[in-house]
Parts: C-alpha cells; sequence; structure tokens
C-alpha cells in the first residue's frame, strides 16, 4: 500500500497549503539570489540604450552638419551662377552702350562730312 494514512480533505488541503507555501518561498529565495544579476542586466540595457541614444544624436548631428554643407554649396553655385549671369547681362548692356555710341559717332562723323560738302560747294558758288 502505497497511500496507508488516511487522507482527508482537511489533510490535503493542508498539504496543499504546505506546497503553495513552499513554492512561494522558493520562488522568493530564487528572487532574493537572481537580484544582483537582474541588477547587473537592468545595468546593462541602461548603458546599451545610453549608449545608442548617443549614437542617434551623432548620426543626427552629422546629418545635420551635412545638410548645412550642402546648403552652403547650393547657396555658394546659386550666387556663382547669378554672379555669371549678371556679368553676362553687364557685358551685353556694354556691348549695347559700346554699338549704339559707334552709331552716333557714325552719324555724327556722316553729318560732318555732308556739312563739309554742302560748306565747300557754297563757297565754290560764291
Amino acid at each position: 500500500m502505497k497511500n496507508s494514512r488516511n487522507n482527508e480533505l482537511a489533510d490535503r488541503r493542508g498539504a496543499a497549503a504546505e506546497a503553495k507555501a513552499a513554492l512561494l518561498n522558493a520562488y522568493r529565495s530564487a528572487k532574493e539570489v537572481a537580484e544582483p544579476t537582474r541588477l547587473a542586466k537592468q545595468a546593462e540595457r541602461q548603458a546599451i540604450a545610453a549608449a545608442r541614444e548617443e549614437r542617434r544624436a551623432e548620426r543626427e548631428r552629422v546629418k545635420l552638419e551635412e545638410q548645412a554643407r550642402a546648403q552652403a554649396a547650393e547657396a555658394e553655385r546659386q550666387a556663382a551662377a547669378e554672379a555669371v549671369a549678371r556679368a553676362d547681362v553687364d557685358a551685353r548692356e556694354a556691348a549695347d552702350k559700346d554699338r549704339i555710341a559707334r552709331v552716333i559717332a557714325d552719324e555724327a562723323a556722316r553729318k560732318a562730312a555732308r556739312d563739309l560738302r554742302y560748306a565747300n560747294r557754297k563757297a565754290r558758288k560764291s
């Protein structure tokens, strides 16, 4: 006979309560034993999270610097293009003014030559 003693309801309930208490005590002692390991793991996770955040901030800083550098290069390129366009417009305006000045000078020279011919003709008639 395996169970020779009489298992009454109260005996079974007491045994179950003792088993539960033993399990709870075992859990508490295991938790206390694992506490330093848990704290070490928690500290390690926090350190990893801080390092991850630091790397993210560094990437963000580098990205912002790169954007600023690209914007500066774009502004410089645009300023150079505007300077070239301005120089081109100024050259065209100078060429137009020079052409107009030559036309006016040629017209004045023709008028002077015509007046001279007219004066010579008048001088010959008189």
